[in-house]
């Protein structure tokens, strides 16, 4: 117990029977013989059961109403082959059109190839939060609707909210944009995506790696993308250069 000595309105205050001290006031005639608490630091952290040191890697892809549904359908076939990538799937209603129209590919062979599929109108999921962790999000293809609502925050869906999610959290965002010719509208649209962190990656084929098929100029676009978030090693093949060839 504190021994007070003066005004017997002060407080009494209770401490644990420790080693004291004499803490001397202004006028001596009061004198105040504190016993100190030992300090106790407590971490408010709570853990939570399912906490994991490493979570597991996430990609998002959604396939919107843009011409091009092959190269989200491939994204998930080639994230398949690389493993250790949870994928989360978004279709848009426009999305399903092409995929039916363009690669005749049902629901259940689509839904497959990924770990998760979610609602495009369920704004409740996982992926609209910031604190469900991802490595990021590709959107292929992707219509000028889809790419007018990141550029102005216009979260009215699970795929606008989840690229709206992934850039405010300063993860890798990747947009396939397929539309030609662009006209000032879009161009100002992929500017804004391009200042908020986005990457705009056109689906545009290279021919210095001499493909034969279609196949083999989508797979070499899949992989640069996939290769933008660093998932192991290069899955597009390096260039080598020309070896002096042109001199």
């Amino acid at each position: 117990m504190v021994v007070l000595r003066g005004r017997a309105s002060w407080p009494r205050f209770t401490a644990a029977p420790h080693r004291s001290f004499t803490c001397l006031p202004l006028r001596a005639s009061r004198v105040i013989r504190v016993f100190p608490r030992p300090l106790i630091f407590v971490n408010h952290i709570a853990a939570t059961p399912n906490a994991t040191a490493n979570p597991p890697r996430r990609l998002i892809v959604a396939i919107t109403g843009a011409t091009g549904a092959i190269y989200g359908v491939r994204m998930l076939d080639m994230l398949r082959r690389v493993g250790g990538v949870e994928t989360h799937l978004l279709v848009s209603a426009a999305g399903w059109l092409n995929i039916q129209h363009e690669l005749a590919l049902g629901k259940d062979d689509l839904h497959a190839r990924a770990d998760v599929v979610h609602a495009v109108r369920d704004v409740g999921a996982t992926i609209a939060s910031g604190s469900f962790a991802t490595d990021g999000m590709i959107v292929a293809p992707c219509s000028m609707k889809t790419l007018a609502s990141v550029a102005h925050g216009l979260s009215d869906n699970l795929i606008a909210r989840a690229a709206d999610v992934t850039l405010k959290e300063r993860r890798r965002l990747v947009l396939l944009v397929r539309e030609t010719p662009f006209n000032l509208a879009h161009l100002r649209n992929m500017t804004a995506v391009t200042e908020m962190g986005g990457v705009i990656f056109p689906p545009l084929p290279a021919f210095y790696n001499q493909p034969a098929s279609i196949d083999d100029m989508v797979d070499h676009t899949v992989a640069r993308v996939l290769d933008l978030f660093a998932l192991g090693p290069a899955l597009a093949r390096a260039w080598q250069g020309l070896g002096g060839a042109a001199e």
